[in-house]
């Protein structure tokens, strides 16, 4: 098994953020400055075509870190970020700009599922010795309660596969944004942790009817839908309950005024 191996560390405002590596794979590590021995892991997956540190997702990571004294982690996904692209990725990526310059709504879906697919069974393997190894760190250990905090399209896409076999996760939030298929429903109906999930109402790449079966699939006895106006590149998270994983996971951070 791989071990961590840090390769940079800075700290601001309270957050202390450690880039890694994991064998092939990159990741960061943010944690609280004053120390965050055994508290709760939150693991943050990116969208499509983005990265481990991409703006919406750091933020984030440092509101989870100072407001609940969460430790958070992301990683790139397989062909996005600082990991280089397979000729499968570059081919599948170049497949779609045609597709979507052509304006074929049918071939979009289909190379989306087929490379989503794809993605997600390199990548949950991935995420799982990403847990092992940083399970081995004295700082957090065995004991961290473990919660998937989102990420909308590519990030949930790699998420329910993963929470649906990964019994250390107990809590996860999950967002819209990409096609959803039938080994994904197949996935989502052996979740049984609490769920959130947030869904862009107007999304022009993802049909409504199949994002609301995704969410009638999950098993959980708590579940619940967070659905606001926007589309794809515009997905607001009003209304979310944002002590949802505070609540199901502990915090040692205090919680907002």
């Amino acid at each position: 098994m791989h071990s961590v191996h840090f390769t940079a560390e800075t700290s601001s405002n309270g957050v202390v953020e450690r880039d890694f590596t994991l064998g092939e794979v990159p990741g960061v590590l943010w944690s609280p400055a004053s120390g965050s021995d055994h508290a709760p892991l939150v693991l943050m997956g990116h969208g499509g075509g983005l990265h481990k540190k991409t703006p919406a997702l750091a933020a984030r990571a440092h509101d989870t870190v100072t407001t609940w004294g969460f430790t958070v982690v992301a990683v790139d996904a397989p062909g996005h970020g600082d990991r280089p692209r397979t000729a499968q990725d570059e081919q599948a990526r170049a497949d779609l700009r045609q597709a979507m310059a052509a304006g074929d709504a049918e071939r979009i879906k289909s190379i989306s599922v087929r490379y989503g697919a794809a993605l997600a069974q390199r990548a949950v393997p991935e995420w799982q010795a990403t847990l092992d190894a940083l399970q081995a760190l004295p700082e957090i250990g065995t004991e961290a309660p473990i919660g998937y905090g989102g990420g909308i399209s590519l990030g949930t896409a790699i998420g329910i596969p993963l929470t649906a076999i990964e019994p250390r996760i107990t809590a996860a939030l999950f967002g819209g944004g990409f096609v959803v298929h039938q080994a994904l429903i197949e996935a989502a109906r052996r979740i049984t942790v609490p769920v959130q999930f947030l869904l862009p109402w107007d999304d022009e790449n993802v049909d409504r009817q199949s994002a609301l079966a995704l969410f009638d699939a999950f098993a959980s006895k708590e579940k619940t839908l967070h659905a606001n106006p926007g589309d794809h590149r515009n997905i607001r998270w009003i209304g979310v309950d944002n002590a949802f994983l505070a609540r199901h996971l502990g915090h040692v951070g205090a919680s907002p005024a």
